[in-house]
């Protein structure tokens, strides 16, 4: 409870300086947005209206200190304002109806990937020099290798437009209402599979060197020795000798993927016209939407450090040591 304590602690602080950093980056920009959206109305807005379209979305005249007291107030109460690009409505009704999508979309690439990516690497590690290594091994560093923003492209181009197996856009069929039926929830899962394949291929690659290299290391300890000396399954020392212990590393590298992923799913959910947190974070940027980049930043970070957090607690569950350290 006290490695526990101690690095909840350190993420509370973690997340109170990246806070500290989200109020005052917009605030050294030149401007506002709504000192943009008055010119921009022309003559149409009264000069009286500047100081209530102000009230409206917080950017209120005062000392910077009272206003960095109400902004960690307003974030720790759940009121990050109102989007002006999504006029009237709240932040966290905008960012809340994204995010939705992309944890659907980001939980299942994550999950698929660490799965898929840790066996590829347990196998070829346990055969390597062999031609799955090689073939696995020269992959799964092209993967890690190419842009998401490549990757996309190409995905979309191939089996998008060319092949024209998949839709090119949209989290569903625009036609069909948003329901909890069989059709509707068949047309996510049809518009998700490019978006998916492409979130894979971004990750997979990681997964699998971070897990091959874990078991070479392993490979020639004294304990893997005994285990074949003693007459064990191939399969039985691969998989709870060898395995058990080199996913420890690649554990800690599920909070780097989240990171990944969130930046990978920015670029992703653009090309794709998806609609989550990505998409709507490119919009807000293009708008100078400062609410709701606000919002996403601590979405972002927030994600971030509640990952590792858990990492932490799972290293405690997975490494007995810990527990007497």
């Amino acid at each position: 409870m006290a490695f526990l304590l101690r690095r909840l602690v350190f993420y509370m602080a973690a997340f109170i300086a990246a806070a500290t950093i989200n109020f005052f980056l917009p605030r050294l920009m030149p401007g506002d947005p709504v000192q943009i959206m008055f010119s921009s109305a022309g003559t149409e807005l009264p000069p009286e209206s500047l100081q209530a379209l102000k009230l409206t979305f917080g950017f209120v005249d005062g000392p910077l200190w009272q206003q960095y007291l109400t902004y960690l107030g307003s974030i720790f109460t759940g009121d990050l304002g109102r989007s002006i690009k999504y006029f009237p409505l709240p932040v966290t009704s905008v960012l809340g109806h994204a995010l939705v999508w992309t944890v659907a979309l980001m939980g299942t690439a994550t999950i698929v990937s660490f799965a898929l990516g840790t066996f590829l690497g347990i196998l070829a590690a346990w055969r390597r020099g062999s031609r799955f290594d090689v073939i696995v091994s020269v992959g799964a560093i092209f993967a890690t290798s190419v842009p998401a923003v490549v990757t996309s492209l190409i995905v979309l181009f191939i089996f998008g437009f060319t092949l024209g197996w998949f839709p090119n856009g949209y989290a569903a069929d625009p036609s069909l209402d948003p329901a909890f039926s069989l059709q509707y929830i068949g047309s996510v899962a049809y518009h998700g599979i490019l978006p998916m394949v492409t979130l894979c291929t971004v990750l997979i690659g990681g997964f699998t060197v971070t897990m091959r290299n874990n078991m070479i290391n392993l490979l020639g300890e004294d304990y893997i020795v005994m285990a074949r000396a003693k007459g064990l399954s191939d399969r039985h020392v691969m998989l709870w000798y060898a395995a058990r212990n080199a996913v420890l590393p690649t554990v800690s590298s599920l909070a780097i993927a989240i990171g990944t992923i969130l930046g990978g799913s920015l670029v992703t959910e653009v090309v794709y016209n998806y609609p989550g947190l990505g998409n709507i974070l490119y919009q807000a940027i293009l708008a100078r939407d400062y609410p709701v980049i606000q919002g996403q930043l601590l979405i972002m970070t927030a994600t971030m450090l509640i990952a590792n957090f858990i990492v932490d607690v799972s290293y405690v569950l997975l490494d007995p040591r810990l527990k007497g350290a």
